[in-house]
């Protein structure tokens, strides 16, 4: 053990030396691990919100019987199924705005506790009798989440007001519950939301199976246990996108470890002479290596958690806000971990600091003890692996084009995308090498053959930091093309499909009746659209079957991406027909003129295929029939919505008019300026944390590249001091180093550029149409490239800087001194 302290104790004397060597590997172990925790930190958070709200009654996904049209019933309906020996229990749900608080998006649920399933828990907890009787004895009791409370600024006992003037029964915080979500008992529910004697579902116990009289068929659809709108599933897609940028930012930051302890490694390697002649062991040696590496891990890794901490608070507003956007999932705003994400935060610094320390552990294992001693025994070694990377560089690309044409998932669509930034990576100091040495048989003069040779032989040193900038600069390329194209393909698809100036949503199936009748009276509507709304389950995914009638509105207005005949709108109206979303015809694997098998009350209806439109946003899958043949297999079916062509100059007067007739709340009466405002705010929020952290990863590149250049210019002063010797100034030292940097700067951005557009396509092409079904068209926005181009050679004039100017203030003692021990 001592002779192990004292070898450690010399290792580590290394770091007093070289205080920026010792910064580089915290400092990638520290921006590598906190990007991958902040990540992982929101998607944390975000499932376990799905698992609350999953588990909010019942524990487990449970079977329920809700209206076709998604809308309220009558509760007499419950009392007839119980007389009937079925064991239902009412949920009512609905939004509540509380006085005070008009910006909190809050969902009340009521709940009749006595007749809940057997077994059933409620909020992760069994209910007692005590808690049942408070629940529905006045004034009752309102079930809320501890940060849904501290975000609404109030106490337990408090009674908020809603807007609509109905005070909420006294606020109860409860560990389990979902965030965003008040529980009150179903009579209170029905008082606040102005909805008596209606319910949203009936519950049934997990495991009942008998079937749905007739009598109720007609107006109750039985959805199975686990076949509901499964949080989990629809939002996978978009958490698997940011592991993906987390983990590449992680492989940034590795990028700077291995390349700081390579270095550290290569400077040593007298001490490591030295203690092995002086009877260390290589396996001590390595195992002293080991524990310096882990000592690293542990500081960059407490470092990284803390600051992905901080990280994740400030990107989950903006995450939330997508969520909520894109699958209306409520997520808390306020992060709560377990320990196990802090302990697996720091164990992923761990096991990424011996990821980037192995190959060096191993070169420096399996050389000689005489090559350890050679200066050149390190550039020997690097030349003979640069000879490997070609061969995995090309493995790589094997990979991907096998993944392209055989992969038919969100997994291979995922390889793809590793193995085409692995291979190009590993490609790059190759690429750079050919380019390079194909410069120097051209070069003439001897400064220009003494340019391109030491920038050859600097690629060892920077070859990471510039894998780094490709990766980086690649990634910003593909994401800035997607999501610029898919602003731009959604703001045309918005303006296309969100015809109509103002959307009503009828409050109850009878003032539907009442509201159709009296909105084809009214003189300033110029057209009533009125819209049928069913869900149902096709090969068992989540579906809205929606009717509409034969109006020109929609031939102008509703772009199809493909269309059987010349006339589609025309065969929707009289045949029996269907028109379905994009990423509904991929997951079914359908195409046009082929059959959709519909399980309706009345059997299996199967119409013809005949248009496949886009629905971008949408995680559900949409249908669009004629009204008349909706009707035939749902007669008890009312509009759900009224799309309305009116001349926005008579909005107002309209809408006095309608609210003296029928009091509609706010939220039921939406103008197409507000929503394609709202719209386009989701869009900007979904996006921004993608943005974050493409605009980090570029960072960690930079970092990555200053640091490389900044350990390299201490071992600099042996090339340059020659050519000092000859005659050129310090002034043109450092402009030959600029330009030096530059030049491979340059070299990466050019091989980035096509890297960039083959990631956006496959962003486009595959990612997308693998993970939400639909297809973005390949968009390339030149001035964005420009930007991009120029923000990375600021980024590499910057990383620069500091190096170039030590370099000019290299005093002539300081040159000299490299020809001290020259023979």
């Amino acid at each position: 053990m001592r002779v192990f302290y004292q070898a450690l104790r010399a290792l580590l004397s290394h770091w007093r030396q070289h205080p920026v060597q010792f910064f580089s590997v915290l400092t990638g172990l520290w921006l590598a691990t906190s990007l991958l925790t902040g990540v992982q930190a929101l998607n944390s958070q975000a499932r376990d919100s799905y698992a609350r709200a999953s588990e909010l009654i019942g524990g487990e996904p449970q079977a329920s019987l809700s209206a076709p049209g998604g809308g309220t019933f009558s509760q007499q309906l419950f009392v007839d199924l119980r007389r009937a020996g079925w064991p239902v229990s009412p949920v009512l749900q609905g939004r509540v705005t509380l006085k005070g608080l008009e910006q909190q998006r809050l969902q009340l649920m009521g709940i009749e506790p006595v007749s809940l399933p057997a077994g059933s828990a409620v909020a992760g907890r069994a209910l007692a009798i005590e808690q049942i009787v408070e629940f529905f004895t006045p004034p009752g009791s309102t079930w809320v989440a501890p940060q849904t409370l501290r975000a609404m600024g109030l106490h337990e006992g408090e009674r908020p007001v809603s807007a609509n003037g109905q005070t909420l029964p006294p606020l109860h915080a409860q560990a389990d519950m979902a965030p965003g979500v008040l529980l009150v008992d179903i009579g209170f529910a029905q008082q606040i939301l102005d909805q008596p004697g209606q319910v949203s579902r009936l519950l049934l116990p997990k495991d009942f199976s008998a079937p749905l009289p007739d009598r109720f068929s007609a107006v109750l659809q039985l959805t199975r246990s686990g076949e509901e709108n499964n949080l989990a599933r629809l939002t996978e897609s978009f958490h698997l996108n940011l592991d993906a940028l987390g983990f590449l930012s992680f492989v940034v930051g590795l990028f700077i470890v291995h390349a700081a302890i390579g270095l550290a490694l290569e400077q040593r390697r007298g001490l490591l002479r030295t203690l092995r002649a002086c009877g260390v062991s290589a396996r001590m040696l390595i195992a002293c290596l080991v524990v310096e590496l882990g000592a690293l891990a542990l500081v960059g890794g407490v470092a990284g958690v803390a600051s992905g901490y901080l990280l994740a608070s400030v990107l989950l507003p903006d995450v939330a806000a997508s969520l909520r956007g894109l699958y209306g999932a409520e997520v808390a705003g306020q992060l709560n971990l377990s320990p196990w994400w802090w302990l697996s935060g720091i164990g992923l610094s761990l096991l990424g600091a011996l990821l980037a320390g192995t190959h060096s552990l191993l070169r420096a294992a399996r050389l000689p003890l005489l090559a350890l001693a050679d200066p050149q025994a390190w550039h020997q070694a690097h030349a003979r692996w640069l000879r490997r990377q070609g061969w995995v560089a090309a493995l790589a690309a094997v990979i991907a084009l096998l993944a392209l044409f055989l992969g038919d998932s969100l997994a291979s669509g995922f390889v793809l995308l590793a193995a085409l930034l692995l291979g190009a990576a590993l490609a790059l100091p190759v690429v750079l090498n050919l380019v390079l040495n194909s410069v120097l048989q051209r070069s003439r003069s001897v400064l220009g053959q003494w340019f391109v040779a030491d920038c050859r032989q600097q690629l060892p040193a920077l070859s990471l930091a510039l894998m780094a900038l490709l990766l980086a600069l690649a990634a910003n390329i593909g994401a800035g093309s997607m999501t610029g194209g898919f602003r731009e393909t959604f703001s045309h698809w918005l303006e296309q499909r969100l015809s109509a100036e103002l959307y009503l949503n009828p409050q109850s199936p009878a003032q539907s009746v009442e509201l159709y009748a009296w909105l084809k009276q009214q003189p300033q509507v110029e057209a009533v659209l009125p819209n049928w709304q069913v869900s149902t389950q096709l090969q068992g995914w989540p579906t809205d079957v929606f009717g509409v009638i034969d109006h020109p509105t929609y031939r102008q207005h509703w772009p199809l991406l493909e269309a059987q005949g010349d006339d589609p709108w025309k065969r929707l109206a009289s045949d029996d027909s269907v028109m379905l979303s994009e990423q509904l015809a991929r997951r079914l694997k359908v195409r046009l003129g082929d059959s959709l098998p519909m399980t309706t009350p009345g059997g299996t209806w199967s119409p013809q295929i005949v248009g496949i439109y886009a629905d971008y946003g949408n995680p559900k899958g949409h249908v669009l029939v004629n009204e008349r043949h909706l009707l035939r297999h749902w007669p008890q079916l009312t509009p759900n919505r009224f799309n309305l062509r009116i001349d926005p100059a008579s909005i107002p007067s309209f809408l006095t008019t309608l609210q003296a007739r029928f009091a509609l709340d706010d939220n039921r009466i939406v103008d197409q300026a507000r929503l394609k405002d709202w719209s386009s705010q989701v869009f900007e929020r979904t996006f921004a944390a993608t943005a974050a952290l493409n605009s980090l990863t570029l960072a960690v590149a930079g970092v990555a590249l200053f640091i490389s250049l900044l350990t390299q210019s201490q071992s600099r002063l042996g090339q340059l001091a020659p050519l000092w010797a000859l005659g050129v100034t310090r002034r043109q030292l450092m402009l030959l180093n600029l330009g030096q940097t530059w030049l491979l700067a340059v070299l990466t951005l050019i091989l980035a550029l096509p890297l960039g557009i083959a990631l956006a396509w496959c962003l486009d092409a595959v990612i997308n149409v693998q993970a939400f079904g639909w297809r973005l068209p390949l968009r390339v926005f030149p001035w964005q490239l420009l930007q991009l181009m120029g923000l990375a050679l600021l980024a590499t004039l910057l990383a620069s800087a500091w190096p170039l100017y030590s370099l000019y203030r290299t005093q002539p003692a300081d040159l000299l001194r490299t020809f001290a021990h020259e023979d």
